[in-house]
């Protein structure tokens, strides 16, 4: 099977975690989007451009890290929303590849967070057969519950030594 015949729409994933924080206090996290390589196992010197911010349409690049490979990326964002929603696209909203969503749910006394990957078109650096697709999916899936758990744990700690 290639490329060419698989749907994008069967890869997709939403993880959730509850964190002791408010909607506001997690949105500024995430949408700092410097700060994700604190609890993302994949991305790391992660920036906004020159003057740029959470503001729809803005860019960023970033390093990412899978196993041996690695490469650097450039996204834009598409939504922000406080409290509730930041998303970003790999690659750029006209011709992304990936849609990263953060959903901020109030749950008194913190929050739910959700973080949800969508293909949003195939390209063969992602595979070329369902099988490296669905396995990429499945990384990808388990990086997001890395993360969603990494800033559980930094909020955790830093609420206890308040």
């Amino acid at each position: 099977m290639t490329t060419s015949v698989l749907d994008p729409a069967a890869f997709t994933f939403t993880r959730r975690v509850w964190v002791p924080a408010s909607p506001q206090e997690v949105y500024d996290l995430v949408s700092d989007v410097a700060r994700i390589g604190l609890w993302s196992p994949t991305a790391s010197r992660v920036r906004y451009d020159d003057g740029a911010g959470p503001v729809p349409g803005a860019w960023f690049g970033g390093h990412n890290r899978r196993g041996d490979r690695e490469w650097d990326s450039r996204s834009q964002v598409l939504t922000a929303d406080p409290p509730g929603e930041f998303s970003f696209v790999v690659g750029g909203i006209d011709d992304g590849i990936v849609r990263w969503r953060w959903l901020l749910r109030d749950d008194h006394p913190g929050t739910i967070v959700a973080q949800e990957w969508r293909l949003l078109r195939m390209d063969p650096v992602l595979g070329t057969s369902h099988r490296e697709v669905a396995r990429l999916r499945d990384e990808m899936a388990l990086s997001a519950e890395t993360t969603l758990l990494g800033l559980a744990r930094w909020l955790h700690e830093r609420t206890a030594a308040v």
